[in-house]
């Protein structure tokens, strides 16, 4: 596997979290306390290394909330196996003639231990930082060690919290946050960005005729079929009991509708073999408009093209464009999907 991919899989492990520049927590200002007092250090930190950038969730000392990955140390940290220790940067060459060195906050030691996912991939690093060069004992690096993990801890806590437990989908307020993030990131790089609104037809009946329970499997299997269809970086959220939305980064509303035909087709062929049922969906398409629209804008919009899915047969897929009124994405223009299209 390339480094390139290795990266790529690395950040989506870090984004899953949904974590960078979120505000202060407590949990975490704890362990940066700790690290300081413990270290005996004047800085301290709780980093996630972005693509471009340090973030620090948490920091003691240092007045910038994020560094350049370039001058990052932390970024030294999740390349190695266990701890970064660097007793005194001005004889180190990788990091001489490092800003942070030569300028504030004049790092001359630096101690980190890579926090990582649940399944091993490095997203950042806790660490202590000093001005003046030193040693640090095993005791201590076993105590920084210990504290990445209690770092990981929290993230999963926080994973738990915004997954719905049923289905695997995003609750909805995470799944908002990272669709208004990832729009405005394809906003800034003028990509287009388009998302689905998901409804399970007739979920009631299915209900009322075989049992929640039997419900219940539906709603799992629909989560598992939409994710088999999407790539990694798409995002799955449960909206409503049986209405679920799908975000696409760097999609038009063309690649949408594939998209779309895509997972209708899987989940058309789908049989819950318990109870021997079928299901179908319907689903509404739309791209974002290309400045100014927000994410309750765009799925307002997905979500008024499912209404007429829903109204004109289920089972079938209704773009914004299907209104004879002009798109909003910047791409699209004017699309009407074939017969084979709408099911």
């Amino acid at each position: 596997m390339s480094s390139d991919t290795n990266e790529d899989l690395r950040l989506q492990a870090l984004r899953r979290y949904d974590i960078l520049d979120t505000a202060p927590e407590e949990t975490f200002d704890r362990i940066t306390r700790i690290v300081a007092a413990a270290l005996r250090v004047p800085m301290a930190a709780v980093s996630l290394v972005d693509d471009h950038r340090q973030w620090f969730k948490s920091q003691i000392g240092l007045a910038a909330t994020e560094t350049p990955r370039s001058s990052s140390f932390c970024a030294h940290t999740i390349l190695a196996n266990g701890a970064m220790v660097v007793t005194d940067t001005t004889q180190d060459l990788r990091f001489n003639g490092n800003p942070l060195v030569l300028g504030d906050p004049h790092i001359r030691f630096y101690a980190g231990y890579p926090v990582v996912s649940s399944d091993g991939v490095p997203l950042g690093a806790v660490c202590a930082i000093d001005t003046s060069p030193r040693d640090i004992s095993q005791q201590e690096l076993g105590l920084l060690k210990d504290l990445a993990a209690l770092v990981n801890e929290q993230l999963e806590l926080r994973l738990l919290a915004s997954i719905d437990g049923l289905t695997g989908a995003l609750r909805r307020k995470t799944f908002l946050n990272m669709c208004e993030r990832e729009l405005l990131l394809g906003r800034r790089g003028k990509t287009p960005s388009s998302c689905l609104m998901i409804d399970a037809d007739h979920f009631k009946a299915i209900n009322d005729q075989y049992g929640h329970d039997v419900g219940d499997q539906v709603l799992k299997a629909l989560v598992a079929t939409f994710k088999a269809g999407l790539r990694a970086t798409d995002i799955v959220g449960r909206l409503g009991g049986e209405e679920f939305g799908i975000f696409l980064p760097s999609t038009d509303l063309a690649g949408c509708v594939e998209v779309a035909e895509r997972l209708r087709g899987m989940v058309e062929s789908l049989e819950i073999t318990t109870a021997n049922v079928s299901v179908t969906v319907s689903i509404g398409a739309a791209e974002a408009a290309a400045t100014g629209e927000d994410i309750l804008g765009l799925l307002h919009r997905a979500d008024t093209a499912l209404l007429k899915a829903k109204r004109t047969g289920r089972n079938r897929i209704i773009t914004e464009c299907d209104s004879e009124t002009p798109c909003c994405g910047s791409s699209a223009g004017f699309f009407t999907p074939s017969r084979s299209l709408v099911g």
